[in-house]
């Protein structure tokens, strides 16, 4: 019976621990580390020296490579589309039987035929066809983020403008949230706080994704996946 406890306890530890899903961090937004400056050696008979220099007014606000700020992310987004088409289409045609000096054409078939009477068989010919097609479809997409993440600047262009980029790893239970932002942005639209609204930076590319078992629950599946797509021939 102790056999059994120790054996169902351990394979309840090995399942708890497969079922944590250990956090995937994103190469691409790793943070960057400032560049080390070299110091100036002291001149003889100057009263400044930047090696010992302390700023009691400098503006902390983010301007170099490896400097921190925090994006607010304020984003909403509302689209909406519908659309319906109707399609018909009627055909038909119809050629009689010739009349050659007063009487119509008619002809004996060979009795090999599958014809319903192989005697008295005219040219008289009709076709009909009637097509139609109906479809219709309405979409609807609401989005809303909102939260603070702190990215670090990976470059200073030329013009001043300041490349950003970060990440940030919620993990909840057994499953991991990842918020990740990266874009481009004008010092002049940092606050004094040292901050920066998310409608500000330009070329943005957001998202917020997950993973684990809760993220899992709501993936269709591949079989799904393949009666909704467009390779479904009905």
């Amino acid at each position: 019976m102790k056999q059994l406890i120790k054996f169902l306890t351990l394979s309840s530890l090995i399942f708890i621990t497969a079922c944590t899903t250990p956090a995937k961090r994103d190469p691409a937004y790793a943070a960057v580390r400032p560049v080390a400056v070299e110091a100036k050696p002291p001149t003889d008979g100057a009263i400044f020296n930047a090696a010992t220099n302390v700023s009691f007014f400098e503006d902390y606000r983010a301007r170099r490579v490896g400097d921190i700020l925090t994006v607010t992310l304020d984003e909403k987004t509302s689209a909406e589309k519908e659309s319906e088409t109707s399609i018909d289409k009627t055909t038909n045609n119809s050629i009689s039987s010739p009349t050659i000096l007063g009487s119509a054409v008619e002809f004996n078939a060979p009795g090999i035929l599958p014809l319903a009477s192989n005697s008295n068989n005219n040219l008289d010919f009709t076709l009909g066809s009637t097509h139609s097609f109906s479809g219709g479809g309405d979409s609807d997409l609401n989005n809303k983020l909102t939260g603070d993440i702190s990215v670090s600047v990976v470059e200073v262009l030329p013009n001043g403008n300041l490349v950003i980029r970060g990440e940030k790893v919620i993990t909840i239970n057994q499953g991991n949230e990842y918020i990740r932002i990266s874009g481009m942005i004008s010092p002049r639209d940092i606050d004094s706080g040292n901050s920066i609204s998310s409608k500000r930076v330009a070329d943005a590319q957001i998202s917020y994704v997950g993973d684990g078992p809760t993220n899992d629950a709501n993936v269709i599946g591949w079989l799904g996946k393949f009666f909704l797509s467009s390779l479904m021939p009905f």
